[in-house]
């Protein structure tokens, strides 16, 4: 590996705190990828990783290595783009929910990688929150509101939201016509993964926002299974639109409360605030954001 190839290690290694994993990312053997990083130890005269069983930490002084390092590699990355026409290259890692994924990504991937040829992509999804330095994700996408004010944003658009249930759950506990017509009723919990608390349900109503806490009796910190879990007619569910897009036209869930909608979810990008962005990952986020332009 030259020094180049082995900054880009060193850096992913830090990000992700794993040698195998950036390993992977970057097509190496890791037996290679260990040599790589102890000629830049050789080479710097320090000692740039601290290792235990489980993590990859930076010591203080890779830490400002680290900082020096992106700086570095995304100089040269965009030196290169701004000529000859240059297309972007390497590896971008991404974090969104599944079904947002699947639902928005997936079909537009096959055109965007003809596009850019020399870029690969790998998709982690799941719910919970996600530390995009420590764990080595580029750009993470959300819904809501982020407090991490480390991060930067861009934003890409709004969810509409709605209240549902299943026909069997409303035949049991009837149609609620209004917001005042929720007692006696229960919902479907989902658990948030930055406070480990059920979200109440919201409404819009007069202008304002509008809380209302039902009862749970199951609860999940996964979307997908509180959406199996609403079609069982466990309760009342709220999520965007076109995770029920296939439930409601076949029926198996029921809107309801469509005239009290929750506040649509803003929908953001997010990615390390204390580099530059990269080619690679600028392109990615133009995508994206047309994606949403266009669906939103």
């Amino acid at each position: 590996m030259d020094r180049l190839d082995r900054l880009e290690l060193f850096a992913r290694i830090v990000e992700g705190g794993s040698f195998v994993r950036a390993a992977q990312d970057l097509q190496v053997a890791r037996s290679t990828a260990t040599e790589a990083i102890k000629e830049l130890e050789r080479e710097t005269g320090v000692r740039l990783l601290a290792r235990t069983t489980r993590h990859v930490t930076p010591t203080p002084e890779g830490q400002e290595f680290y900082r020096r390092a992106r700086a570095i590699l995304a100089e040269v990355e965009d030196s290169l783009g701004a000529f000859g026409g240059a297309l972007p290259q390497g590896h971008l890692r991404i974090d969104a929910s599944g079904l947002l994924t699947r639902t928005f990504l997936v079909p537009r991937v096959p055109a965007f990688l003809d596009r850019y040829p020399g870029l690969t992509l790998s998709f982690s999804q799941s719910d919970r929150f996600v530390d995009i330095v420590r764990e080595g994700v580029d750009c993470a996408l959300r819904a809501g509101h982020p407090d991490d004010s480390s991060l930067r944003l861009r934003r890409l658009g709004a969810l509409p939201e709605i209240t549902c249930a299943s026909p069997a759950y409303l035949s049991r506990h009837g149609t609620p016509q209004d917001i005042d017509a929720l007692e006696g009723h229960r919902m479907v919990g989902f658990v948030s993964s930055r406070t480990g608390e059920v979200l109440p349900l919201e409404f819009r109503h007069g202008g304002a926002t509008v809380i209302r806490h039902l009862p749970v009796v199951v609860s999940s910190d996964n979307s997908d299974t509180c959406a199996a879990l609403a079609r069982q007619g466990l309760g009342l569910i709220q999520a965007p639109r076109y995770r029920f897009g296939e439930d409601l036209a076949s029926g198996a869930l029921v809107e309801v409360l469509a005239d009290t909608p929750p506040e649509p979810l803003p929908l953001y990008a997010l990615h390390a605030g204390d580099r530059m962005v990269s080619r690679r990952l600028e392109v990615f986020l133009d995508w994206v954001k047309a994606i949403f332009a266009e669906v939103l």
